[in-house]
C-alpha cells in the first residue's frame, strides 16, 4: 500500500525521456478526431515520424508537451480526459513486462508513482490517506500554464481509471475528483465527460488538483491476459543536460550556483547553457525554481518545520520573502499548505 502523506517529486523536463507508446497512442488519437494534417504538423514540429516512432520506446518529454498542447488548442478542454479514455493496455508495450508481474491494482498504482520515467508524468505528486481512500494530489511546481495543467490532470486519471478496469476486469470508479480550475465547454457544461467516465463528485474552484479512490478498489486482483512479449529491454541510459543540471541542483542545495557556475560545472559557456536549455523549453531559473520548491515541501512534509527554520536553512534572508516564493511555486503560501497538511494528517 502507498504509505501515507508520501510526496514522490517529479523531474521530467525539458530532454529527459518519455515512454514513446504515450505519443504513438496521442499522434492516433489526434488522427481519428483531428485528421491526419495537424498529425504531420507536429511530426513536423517535434522532429519525429510515425515511422520512426514505431520503432522507439523513448522520445523526449518536451515532444509529448508538444503535442498534448497541441491536442488543447486545437479541441475541447474535455478531449485530454477523453485521449486519457482510449487507451488499452496492449499499447503500453515498454510497460507490459513490468505490468505482468503485479498481483493487484494496488502493486499497478505502487508502480506508476514510483516510477515516472516508465509511465509518463508531468507533475509532482503527494499521497494520503483518509478514512477508506486515498488521495493523489497533483502539486504544480513546474508553474504550468493552469489551462494546459487541467487538461493534463484529466487526461492523466481517466487514462489510470481505463487502464484499471482493463487489468481487473470491474468497473472501478472514482470517489472524488478536484480541480482548481472553472473552465466549462462551449455548451456551458462543466467537464461532463470526466463526471461520466470516472463516475467521481467533480467539484471546482479547489485549492489543489487531486483525485481520490476506495481503498478496496486497490485489493483487485490482476485478471489481464498479457500478450507475449519479445523482450524486456531495460531502458539504456540517454544523456541529459537538463538531467544534470537537476542533479547538480539537487546536490548543491540549499545553495545555488549561478548560472556561470553550472555552466562551468557543463564544460560550457553561460550562453551555451542558456541557449540548450532554452530550447528545450526550460530555463535555468525554471529549473532553480522547482528543486527549491520541491526541498521546501519536503521539509514541510516530514519535520513538520515552520516557515522561518526553512526559510533559514534554504538561505533566505527574511521569511517573508521565502513566503512570497513559496506562494509564487504553489499559489498558496506554506503556512497554508502546512496547516491544511497537518489537518488531513491528524484526521
Amino acid at each position: 500500500m502507498l504509505k501515507q502523506g508520501g510526496y514522490n517529486p517529479n523531474l521530467m523536463v525539458g530532454d529527459q525521456c518519455y515512454p514513446a507508446f504515450e505519443l504513438r497512442n496521442l499522434l492516433v488519437f489526434i488522427q481519428q478526431e483531428l485528421g491526419d494534417d495537424l498529425v504531420q504538423t507536429i511530426c513536423q514540429q517535434i522532429g519525429v515520424g510515425m515511422v520512426e516512432l514505431a520503432a522507439s520506446q523513448f522520445v523526449y518529454v518536451w515532444q509529448v508537451d508538444f503535442a498534448l498542447e497541441s491536442l488543447r488548442t486545437h479541441s475541447s478542454h474535455d478531449m485530454g480526459a477523453k485521449l486519457g479514455a482510449s487507451y488499452q493496455v496492449e499499447s503500453l508495450d515498454v510497460l507490459l513486462p513490468y505490468l505482468e508481474q503485479f498481483d493487484t491494482l494496488g502493486d499497478c498504482l505502487q508502480f506508476v508513482v514510483k516510477h515516472p520515467e516508465l509511465v509518463g508524468s508531468f507533475t509532482d505528486s503527494l499521497i494520503r490517506v483518509e478514512g477508506n481512500k486515498l488521495w493523489v494530489r497533483w502539486l504544480n511546481t513546474g508553474k504550468s500554464n493552469i489551462k494546459k495543467y487541467s487538461f493534463q490532470f484529466q487526461h492523466s486519471i481517466c487514462s489510470l481509471i481505463g487502464l484499471a478496469r482493463q487489468l481487473a476486469g470491474k468497473h472501478i470508479v472514482v470517489s472524488d475528483i478536484h480541480l482548481a480550475d472553472s473552465q466549462q465547454n462551449s455548451d456551458g457544461v462543466e467537464h461532463p465527460f470526466l463526471a461520466e467516465f470516472t463516475g467521481a463528485k467533480v467539484c471546482y474552484q479547489q485549492a489543489y488538483f487531486e483525485w481520490s479512490i476506495e481503498i478496496n478498489w486497490l485489493s483487485l486482483p490482476i485478471t489481464f491476459a498479457f500478450p507475449q512479449q519479445n523482450s524486456t529491454d531495460q531502458r539504456p541510459h540517454i544523456p541529459s543536460l537538463i538531467e544534470a543540471v537537476l542533479q547538480q541542483l539537487r546536490r548543491a542545495m540549499p545553495e545555488v550556483p549561478t548560472s556561470l557556475e553550472m555552466a562551468e560545472m557543463m564544460h560550457m559557456s553561460d550562453r551555451s547553457l542558456r541557449r540548450k536549455l532554452a530550447s528545450a523549453g526550460s530555463s535555468y531559473q525554471k529549473l532553480v525554481d522547482q528543486v527549491r520548491c520541491q526541498l521546501a515541501i519536503k521539509m514541510i512534509l516530514s519535520d513538520k518545520m515552520h516557515a522561518e527554520d526553512i526559510a533559514d536553512i534554504m538561505g533566505y534572508s527574511d521569511v517573508s520573502h521565502f513566503r512570497q516564493s513559496f506562494k509564487h511555486w504553489l499559489g498558496y503560501p506554506p503556512g497554508y499548505f502546512l496547516r491544511q497538511n497537518l489537518s488531513e494528517k491528524s484526521e
